[in-house]
């Protein structure tokens, strides 16, 4: 039987008696019909042509159906009470995230600063980028991002050690050559060593030095030298290069007999003011008594490498020394301040070298029994409680106005 094609607004009514009639669709007249619309029976082909056969219709179809999906939505108390812990827990983790952005933000001037490869110092960040830094410092969060030192004479190449009869470098470096940038490869050399370098000329006897005979005592002023380098050395993490002026300053506080003028008369003495000076409100902050008696062990390990090691590390704490009186001329401060502070390291440098050259001429076996005092010297301060008030330095006022090295002309 032929099927008929119908384009009358009427529904068909198909059964299986009566075969359905093929119906052209009502809107673009084209296709046949497949589709009847639920809401005006209007016949279609497609979804475009359902969509444009009557914005009304099909509006309030897609309205009808979210309603409904809506209506059995509706949540129940317990639904409710999650979602609002939810959104609570969530606007707090929020706040807390964006707390933590604003703290970590840096002005623009200084990330532009820090791109450019230039140094940012304390007094270039604003007052909020203060407060956070201090913040930092205080709860340790600073101290986590800074690397362990590990200080060069507890490394095994410490024991290795060797330099030539007149006290240098076995092995000369080649910039001898270009004497105008002699300085910046010393610094260079340096950083790139891990034992600091020795001294670059031989150094002389010291009767040439000074006509009076060294003082017996030497060897206590050595242990307050020395125990004043190992201090600067741990304060600026083995770095003093990136502050050399606050290096030297550190320096001269700490030693009695490099900044003070000191003449102590024995070991105990010698640790005595040292950590004296540690205990101070200026270096409390660095650990106190027990950072300071951590350091009499620097020193022991220092004599008992010999020598060379201390002749190299006199050489560094010379280099240091020098290094502050050139930055010191650079600096824009107060002129007599400034005068100040370059003649205490003149004398201070004066003092280190005449001390490395009177080193150098000394016998090796005798520093490891200047170890052993200075062991002895730490168990009686730790016998004692730690009471930074049980030893008087009583030869202090005796010595005060001597003359502890003359003048090298």
């Amino acid at each position: 039987m032929d099927e008929t094609i119908l384009t009358s607004d009427k529904p068909s009514n198909s059964s299986p008696f009566n075969p359905p009639s093929r119906v052209i669709c009502h809107v673009c007249q084209k296709q046949f019909s497949q589709y009847t619309c639920p809401r005006c029976n209007s016949r279609y082909c497609s979804l475009q042509c359902y969509k444009s056969h009557s914005l009304q219709c099909t509006e309030s179809f897609m309205r009808e159906n979210v309603e409904g999906e809506l209506r059995q939505m509706q949540p129940d108390d317990e639904t409710k009470r999650k979602m609002l812990d939810i959104l609570k827990r969530f606007h707090s983790e929020e706040e807390t995230d964006s707390m933590d952005e604003d703290d970590s933000t840096l002005t623009e001037e200084t990330i532009q600063k820090i791109l450019s490869g230039d140094q940012v110092s304390f007094d270039d960040l604003s007052a909020e980028e203060k407060k956070r830094f201090q913040r930092a410092i205080a709860s340790g969060e600073l101290s986590k991002m800074i690397e362990p030192w590990e200080p060069w004479w507890l490394k095994p190449s410490a024991r290795t050690i060797s330099l030539s009869k007149e006290g240098t470098q076995l092995v000369q470096p080649l910039a001898k050559q270009e004497a105008s940038v002699s300085v910046q490869d010393d610094l260079e050399s340096y950083q790139s060593s891990e034992i600091p370098l020795g001294p670059e000329s031989p150094l002389p006897p010291v009767s040439k030095l000074s006509s009076v005979e060294p003082s017996p005592l030497l060897a206590v002023h050595l242990v307050d030298i020395l125990y004043s380098y190992c201090f600067t050395l741990r304060v600026y993490n083995g770095d003093w290069q990136s502050d050399a002026i606050g290096s030297a300053l550190v320096v001269l506080s700490m030693s009695s007999v490099v900044g003070q003028g000191g003449q102590p008369g024995s070991v105990l003495e010698a640790l005595s003011y040292c950590l004296e000076q540690i205990c101070s409100p200026a270096y409390r902050h660095m650990g106190g008594l027990q950072f300071g008696l951590g350091l009499i062990d620097d020193v022991i390990s220092l004599l008992s490498l010999g020598s060379s090691a201390l002749v190299c590390s006199l050489s560094d704490m010379h280099r240091l020394i020098q290094a502050g009186e050139r930055e010191l001329k650079s600096e824009k401060s107060k002129k007599s301040r400034r005068v100040e502070i370059r003649n205490k390291l003149k004398l201070a440098e004066r003092k280190i070298y005449f001390i490395m050259c009177w080193v150098h001429e000394q016998p090796s076996e005798g520093w490891s029994s200047l170890a052993t005092i200075v062991g002895a010297e730490k168990s009686s301060v730790m016998a004692y409680g730690g009471n930074k008030q049980s030893v008087k330095m009583n030869n202090m006022a005796e010595t005060k106005g001597k003359v502890f090295i003359e003048e090298i002309e």
